[in-house]
């Protein structure tokens, strides 16, 4: 059973009800059609009736509930919880109605933070900027975490490296240039968040351009101090660094280049120094290794809110929806 079989199954075991707020694109419905029939979640679809059904003919969302901004009886105190959050910023009640009722993503995201739903997908057609802010200005950050972040899963098919092929690269949609703080913040929350959906110990690389001080530069001495601070954050986690991703990988270049490393050649989480890395390292993967890709997926917001990437197909988001119910699952534990 491949990784995404294994995060649907978990999903089915304790169904959880996610919201998809982009029904102006006909991958939501694909995705939705095919997430109802496997009974992964419950979805909420926010818009009007007569939208839904016009999008969304020809597909079977038999168990959808759809949710109309305009006619929902809940959406007064949906209002004034967003004055109330927002207040300070000198929201007005006329500025949260206009926003609620004619941003989705807000709504979606409102919904979550009033219980009546657990989590929410969004970024088939819209920007990972216009996902994240709602997110950020109303649920905020986790509890004991400091950095809000992005991950990818990547499962390259025929593969014995990483966890069978399967790999979280982190921060690979979100974090530009993050200092060494940020940096080692993410490889703990990717660390937490591959142990979560894998189920598998994380190993961790802090990879580079460089292998123990193979190169000099102040790029290589950002991912020495960020390896310095994670393991003095989280000593008991099998993380190293700096190591080229050849070493972090493949076992006889990592006894090479990094002998007497616990990770070297058999890491699973693999940290870039910036978002240019992380980015064209997940495209790279995804396009010439023919591998599957989850994400951007969200990592310490208070409730699980996911990305998509605007390419993305409709089973990519049926798999999201899957990954961010099972994260759900999680919250309540």
């Amino acid at each position: 059973m491949g990784f995404i079989d294994k995060i649907k199954a978990r999903a089915k075991s304790d169904v959880k009800t996610i919201v998809l707020p982009e029904t102006e694109d006909e991958r939501t419905y694909k995705a939705a059609e095919a997430v109802l029939k496997d009974g992964t979640a419950k979805l909420i679809l926010v818009g009007s009736k007569e939208q839904v059904e016009k999008m969304g003919a020809g597909y079977d969302l038999t168990g959808a509930t759809v949710v109309d901004p305009a006619t929902n009886d809940k959406t007064d105190a949906y209002i004034a919880k967003l004055v109330e959050l927002r207040q300070k910023k000198g929201m007005t009640e006329e500025q949260a109605r206009e926003i609620l009722l004619n941003n989705y993503l807000y709504y979606g995201v409102m919904m979550v933070k009033m219980g009546d739903a657990d989590g929410m997908v969004s970024g088939a057609c819209h920007s990972t900027a216009d996902t994240l802010r709602p997110c950020l200005q109303i649920l905020k950050t986790k509890p004991g975490t400091k950095l809000v972040s992005a991950f990818f899963v990547m499962v390259v098919p025929d593969c014995d490296m990483g966890a069978d092929g399967t790999f979280i690269f982190g921060d690979a949609g979100l974090e530009q240039n993050p200092d060494p703080e940020k940096l080692a913040n993410i490889a703990l929350s990717s660390a937490e968040s591959f142990q979560l959906l894998t189920e598998k110990e994380p190993v961790v690389a802090m990879l580079s351009h460089s292998t123990k001080g193979s190169a000099k530069h102040a790029d290589v001495d950002k991912v020495v101090e960020a390896t310095k601070l994670a393991k003095e954050m989280a000593p008991e986690l099998k993380l190293d660094g700096e190591l080229q991703l050849d070493a972090a990988i493949v076992p006889a270049v990592g006894e090479s280049k990094a002998p007497g490393s616990p990770v070297a050649g058999h890491a699973n989480v693999l940290i870039f120094p910036d978002l240019d890395a992380g980015n064209i390292g997940y495209k790279l993967v995804q396009r010439l290794g023919k591998a599957e890709a989850y994400g951007p997926l969200t990592q310490g917001i208070a409730s699980p809110i996911n990305d998509l990437s605007r390419g993305c197909s409709a089973e990519d988001i049926e798999g999201v929806v899957a990954i961010t119910a099972v994260q759900a699952q999680n919250q309540n534990n």
